[in-house]
Order: C-alpha cells, then structure tokens, then sequence
C-alpha cells in the first residue's frame, strides 16, 4: 500500500484525516465521520500489517525523528507531499505503530468563504486585548484563526507572531511582518516563545495552545501590556473558559486573575462544526463579547451569570450556542437531526461542572473551508484506486 496515494486521496475526497493503524485497514474522516476505504473494484482495502505500516512511517523521519518517536512515543510533524502540506501524528498503540495526518490547506481561508458573524470580523480591528478560540478538537478553530490573521495581514501595518505546534497555516508578509514559530523547532516551548515574544516590538501574538499555568499567566501579560493576543483552549462554552482561566491559578491568586482577565479580555468564541446541508460542514458559534456587565461579573467572581449574558446580548453581537444552531437549523443549513442532536447535548454539557487545567491540552485542529471536491461519484476522488464506504 502506498502512503502517498492514500494521502492524496484522502485530501481529493474532501477528507479531514487519514487515519492508519497496524492491524487496523485505513480510514478517512469526511464531514465529521470515519469512513472505511475501499478498492476502485468494491473490494475492502486490506488491514495495514505492522511491518507495513512501521516501513510507511520510517520512511517519513528524520534520524533523529525516529530517536524522539522511540523515546517518547509519539511524535508530531508536518510533511508536504507535492502541493500538499500534511500535519502527521505518530505513537505507539497496542498492536504497533498508529498516525494520524491532518490535511492542512496550503491556501488561507478568505473571509468570505466562512460565513461567521460580523462581531467576529472585527476581531481584525481589534489593537489590544485577548481573544479566545475554543472548541472541541476538530472544530475550525485553527481555521477561524488563519481568516483573521490574515485580515490583519492584510489591513494593517505591524508585526504579527505565531507560536505553534506545529505550524498550520503559513501566512505570506503583506502589509505586516509575519514570523512563524514552531515549539520544539524555533522555541522550547510556548511559555518561553511568549515571554521571548515581549521582547519581539510585537503588534499581535497568536497562542497556538495555552496548555498550562505559566503561558496562559504571560498571555494575560502581553494582552495587559497593549498587544492583541489571539489563543485557543479547548473549552466547549465561553462561560466555561472563563472557568478554566481562573481555576488554572492557585485559589489565593484567583481575585487577582479575575481583575487582569476583566480588564484585557475582549471575546471568548466558542466553535463547533457541523455537517452541511448538502455538503461540507457548517461552523455554530457561541459569542461572549466583554462589555462593561461582563467584565463586572468577571471581576466579581459571577462567572455563573455569563450564560444569561450572553442570550441577551444580541445587541452586542452576542449570541449563546443554543442559538447559533437553531439559526442554522431555520436556515436550513443543518439537518433537524443533526441540530437537535447538538442542542441536546448542550443542554447536558451546560450542566457538567468546568474541571481545572491540568497539563496539556489536546492538539489544535486543522479544517480546510468547503471548496469544491474533484469530480466524480461520492466518496470518490481524482486518485482512482480509493473509495470510502
């Protein structure tokens, strides 16, 4: 079986991963879902042997790539296959090796072609403050990122900074100096890329992860001081994440936390993906925008008060999640199912008590805006020896 095939095939067929493990045949995730591949003649791709797979994966690394994975484990990359640029995620599992590749876009998502909220758009306009990105794994942050960075990119004149892991989408020098970072290449890690950062003559900094106590304490720094810092976490409502920011500290510098992330706070977005009617995928967004009532009950501690905040503040731009979707379902954008599903487990999720940060977050997703899929019949691409199910 041939690596290159399978990865070409997976970004023609409007796939998000292709996913291998030994002992396991290869899988794609189109629109959300896992879709077992199948021959051009009908017949199941066969299951990936172990040896197999370790020769596809070997062949990919470095020496010293290979001494990491036996070290540690698992693995993260980028490779570009062609003009194709992929996010690779290596480890070790029960029967052998297993990857995940991430199709990353080579092209950065226009703004028009996302169809988010004009409250969003002006993220752009924005000269200082935080701005948080949240959302489950998978659900567009990293995109949404790269549309507003690329708005300052073109719109303004300053010096933009990413710390990622690894870098996503690579953004071009237009009207501002664009420097890339990536932690374990070009930094240690993101604490120290955003302490480094300060030093930098910054206009915008983007967070690719804030995973842990001392980069999330230099990110509310940079954003205090007069940059636009732009983060992720991996939250599942904006209320939530205000949660997860203060009980990140020692409860004995949480009142402290509460006043700095009420002064430099500007929106909390909370995203989540969803299958397209009829095809592609759909973005829901919860929006918290800081007027002077929110940042009070920030600062008062009545972070249980936002949700209600939030449903009524149209007025602002605001919008909870409840009613991201029913716009979508009305629209008919979303299926009754699939919106109905959602809300429900909302409704559930709303219920569940915020748990504390500790250690790492998951990876930032990768998802490519809708454009066309190559011709041919579903769950077909221009590749002609794969299918999926």
């Amino acid at each position: 079986m041939d690596l290159s095939n399978l990865l070409i095939f997976a970004k023609e067929a409007g796939g998000s991963d292709l996913v291998l493990s030994a002992g396991s045949p290869a899988m794609v995730r189109v629109r959300g879902e896992m879709r077992k591949l199948s021959q051009k003649d009908g017949s199941d791709v066969p299951v990936l042997l172990v040896e197999e797979l370790r020769g596809m994966i070997y062949g990919l690394l470095t020496g010293e790539q290979k001494k990491r994975l036996e070290l540690d484990r698992d693995i993260d990359f980028v490779m570009s296959l062609y003009d194709s640029r992929f996010r690779a995620n290596v480890f070790y599992q029960e029967r052998g090796l297993g990857a995940v590749f991430r199709v990353i876009s080579t092209e950065i998502p226009r703004w028009d072609q996302l169809g988010l909220p004009e409250v969003v758009h002006r993220v752009s306009e924005l000269k200082r403050g935080l701005v948080l990105f949240t959302g489950p794994t998978g659900c567009g942050k990293s995109t949404t990122l790269a549309a507003i960075l690329d708005l300052i990119n073109s719109t303004r004149r300053g010096h933009i900074i990413t710390i990622e892991d690894p870098i996503e989408f690579v953004h071009t020098s237009k009207l501002c100096v664009v420097n890339h970072r990536a932690v374990g290449t070009h930094t240690q890690s993101f604490a120290a890329a955003l302490r480094s950062a300060l030093r930098e003559s910054p206009d915008v900094i983007m967070v690719g992860e804030m995973r842990d106590l001392e980069t999330i304490s230099l990110a509310l720094t940079a954003a205090e001081t007069g940059h636009l810092v732009l983060g992720t976490l991996h939250t599942s409502s904006a209320p939530k994440t205000i949660y997860r920011i203060i009980g990140a500290f020692p409860a004995d510098e949480q009142a402290q936390v509460r006043m700095a992330l009420a002064e430099s706070l500007q929106a909390v977005i909370a995203q989540l993906l969803l299958p397209k009617r009829p095809s592609g995928r759909v973005a829901a967004l919860e929006i918290l925008v800081a007027t002077t009532g929110v940042r009070a009950m920030i600062r008062d501690g009545k972070t249980h008060e936002l949700a209600s905040a939030i449903q009524t503040g149209a007025q602002h731009g605001m919008q909870s999640l409840e009613q991201a979707l029913t716009k979508l379902m009305v629209a008919g954008l979303v299926d009754k199912e699939v919106a109905t599903r959602e809300l429900t487990a909302v409704g559930l999720a709303r219920t569940a008590t915020p748990t504390p940060l500790l250690g790492a977050a998951p990876r930032s997703p990768i998802v490519s805006p809708e454009k066309p899929v190559a011709p041919g019949k579903p769950g077909e691409a221009v590749n002609p020896k794969y299918r999926y199910a």
